[in-house]
């Protein structure tokens, strides 16, 4: 199964996004985990490789089942982790072969075009605190089916 690691980052109120010419969509910089590699140093790599630019402490906001279905055949399925990050070091770049880089308000994650997973993941990962685990479940042509969302956050109890 594929693995992608993505990493939004966050700053005064905007985030980094990357609208990619193929669907005018736009996404958290990111891409393939590649073998012998983890998680993290696959998002870090990708936005740095997308952006040009380092993301400051970035950390996992979110676990992901990707599945595009063709009637009831499951014809592709992959695995998505969403990294979130306050900060960057050093100025990304204006447009990349991936696309395009932006700058955007927060709120306009809710508006902006994008598949509709990603839309309930970097909304997530922005808004709340905790890590998110799903499964999106889309048509061939990126249709939202169905989404099945689960959360767990850290507890500090006083009590054993």
């Amino acid at each position: 199964m594929q693995r992608i690691a993505n990493l939004l980052v966050m700053k005064d109120d905007q985030v980094l996004l990357l609208k990619k010419p193929r669907r005018g969509w736009y996404v958290a910089p990111g891409g393939k985990v590649e073998g012998g590699e983890s998680i993290f140093e696959a998002a870090s790599r990708e936005f740095y490789e997308e952006t040009g630019a380092t993301a400051i402490h970035p950390h996992l906001k979110g676990v992901y089942t990707m599945v595009i279905k063709r009637d009831e055949e499951i014809v592709n399925e992959w695995m998505l982790f969403t990294f979130v990050a306050q900060d960057l070091d050093g100025a990304p770049y204006k447009e990349t072969r991936e696309g395009i880089l932006e700058w955007h308000p927060v709120e306009e994650l809710k508006t902006l075009p994008m598949a509709e997973g990603d839309r309930t993941n970097l909304l997530y990962a922005v808004e709340q605190t905790g890590t998110q685990y799903g499964t999106f479940t889309y048509t061939e042509d990126f249709q939202l089916l169905e989404e099945r969302i689960q959360m767990s956050s850290e507890r500090n109890d006083d009590h054993v």
